[in-house]
């Protein structure tokens, strides 16, 4: 054993090169990232960067990349934990906390998670009204069925078609804003340039700002990437002998993954600013006004992409949701609930609000304000445990790596704690 390490923890035999049969056991295959990346731009996302677009042009872009290289920081080390441990963060949390604590813990990213299943509950019911002009309710009872669906070939160990399906989503979402900016135009590539220098325009862009931080990095997503990562068949001895290869595998997911999803988000602030020079300034951002400009100032091919890409948003996000809630449970708890019945009881908040006929875009932004305060919790906890020379073994941070974690967290976490004082001031 390596000096430090635990006793139970996998042994880093150090006796030869690893053959082909190995190196395939040892790398990670290309898709938790992706599954993961499905948070980054659900209905929450959609909603804030059309916003930001839509009232500050391209002034905040630079938040979109900088928030999201954060993100790509942490979920590095999500997936990174995983594999070293063969562990996700709610059970190594329930290792070293008392009752108590796991169940403080437990009910914080519940509430994360409930907010989260309420933003893609509405994404998904604007997206499918403005499809068939469904009633939010029976959207509802839609987006239930689908995302149950998905979660299906998650549970019958279907994880290649669930992974797949992920990255089709986050394709899907990225083609439909992509047509629309084509077909909308009114881009401007040097203030799209200027939109990466770090600049505010008074307190509304300084609060969209600390909104997009708060939708971009999602602890619901922390809580999943960890188990997803522990799962896809990287034994964590042969991931201890060969530390150098899963770093480059995971980082290579986190990128690509996590790189598209930066891409569309940065996309939907153009979409935003570009609508917004097309229907007038009157636009500010409502997720129903933009289809309507879009079908009636456009064509109806871009109001048919963007309902499409809302409803891929709504209902992929809604099975990632329910998904990462049964990873929390089991994980911080030790016991869970089927996975039909728990999104059965997590959808009954969010079809409680649309069936009160609460404004929907207003629920998404309330919905990011819950989220954020999730935050600081899941970045303090991974931060920690991946420091560990005991539980990480040669795959434990660089002192500069938990530095720079340690530093963005802190600043998220900061924003993230700020973001509900500032929005209902």
């Amino acid at each position: 054993m390596i000096a430090g390490t635990r006793p139970d923890g996998p042994p880093p035999v150090l006796v030869r090169p690893p053959g082909r049969a190995e190196r395939g056991r040892v790398t990670p295959i290309l898709g938790p990232a992706f599954v993961a990346a499905i948070a980054y731009v659900d209905p929450g996302n959609v909603a804030t960067n059309l916003t930001a677009g839509a009232t500050s042009g391209y002034l905040l872009v630079w938040v979109v990349v900088l928030a999201s290289l954060v993100a790509i920081l942490v979920q590095y080390q999500a997936a990174k934990l995983g594999v070293a441990t063969g562990r996700s963060l709610p059970e190594l949390c329930r290792e070293r906390f008392g009752p108590a604590g796991n169940r403080l813990l437990w009910l914080q990213a519940e509430a994360v998670v409930l907010a989260t299943d309420l933003a893609e509950f509405v994404g998904a019911a604007i997206g499918l009204r403005l499809l068939f002009g469904m009633p939010v309710m029976a959207s509802a009872l839609v987006t239930a069925v689908v995302s149950l669906a998905l979660l299906e070939l998650r549970r019958r160990g279907r994880t290649r078609p669930f992974e797949l399906v992920g990255a089709a989503a986050l394709l899907l979402v990225g083609a439909g804003i992509g047509y629309d900016i084509l077909a909308v135009g009114h881009q401007s590539a040097a203030e799209l340039a200027t939109g990466m220098v770090p600049a505010f325009d008074g307190t509304g862009s300084l609060v969209l700002a600390m909104g997009i931080v708060g939708a971009t990095v999602m602890p619901h997503a922390v809580y999943l990437h960890s188990a997803l990562a522990r799962g896809h068949g990287t034994d964590p001895a042969a991931a201890w002998r060969r530390p150098a290869l899963v770093r480059r595998a995971l980082r290579l997911d986190c990128a690509l993954a996590l790189g598209a999803a930066t891409a569309v988000n940065v996309s939907m602030i153009a979409l935003g600013a570009g609508l917004a020079a097309a229907l007038g300034h009157g636009w500010q951002g409502d997720l129903a006004d933009a289809h309507a400009g879009l079908a009636g100032r456009v064509s109806g091919a871009a109001a048919l992409a963007f309902a499409v890409a809302l409803l891929s948003s709504g209902v992929s996000s809604a099975g990632v949701g329910t998904l990462a809630g049964d990873v929390v449970m089991r994980g911080f708890l030790g016991r869970g609930v089927p996975v039909h019945l728990r999104r059965l009881i997590t959808m009954i908040p969010a079809v409680l609000a649309l069936g009160c006929g609460a404004p929907l875009t207003g629920l998404l932004v309330l919905s990011q304000v819950a989220i954020s305060l999730g935050v600081p919790v899941a970045l303090f906890l991974l931060v920690t445990l991946c420091r560990s020379p005991g539980l990480m073994g040669p795959l434990v941070n660089h002192p500069r790596t938990t530095a720079a974690a340690a530093a963005a967290g802190a600043v998220v976490a900061v924003l993230g704690c700020c973001l509900p004082f500032v929005l209902l001031s």
